[in-house]
């Protein structure tokens, strides 16, 4: 079942990428939470319902980012919840400003769909949220 979870949210982040709301809706729970990132700007609040999680990550795209796509660097299988390391690309709105930062999001998986995603600038404090380690995640390449 999780190596499933892993698929689910590797397919997931290619829709994401691509801003295909409708297919990503169909790997993703009705009643899904988007958890502002940790040791981000966002930290602290709470996107209830793919309704508003799409507003959320539209809205950013049209104030802050001409450009903003993640690009999966690894994924590591922890059960019902899936890791993800990833580098984040993102161009600024109007000063052009190229930002490219590791990350690392927490996906928890229930049923095939995504339920929670809970992402983190660290990529060791994601890992550690699962009760992992970074030498638990090298072990597991």
């Amino acid at each position: 079942m999780s190596q499933e979870n892993v698929e689910i949210v590797r397919r997931s982040l290619e829709l994401l990428n691509s801003r295909d709301w409708e297919a990503l809706s169909e790997l993703v729970d009705p009643d899904v939470v988007l958890m502002g990132t940790v040791g981000g700007l966002e930290e602290g609040t709470v996107s209830a319902g793919m309704n508003q999680v799409r507003q959320r990550l539209e809205a950013e795209d049209a104030e802050v980012w001409d450009e903003h796509r993640f690009e999966p660097v690894k994924f590591i299988d922890a059960g019902e919840r899936v890791v993800v390391i990833q580098r984040e690309y993102q161009r600024g709105k109007g000063s052009g400003v190229k930002v490219e930062i590791d990350t690392g999001v927490v996906f928890d998986v229930r049923a095939g769909r995504i339920v929670r995603m809970q992402g983190y600038m660290d990529p060791a404090a994601a890992l550690e949220a699962v009760g992992l380690s970074e030498q638990d995640a090298r072990a597991d390449s």
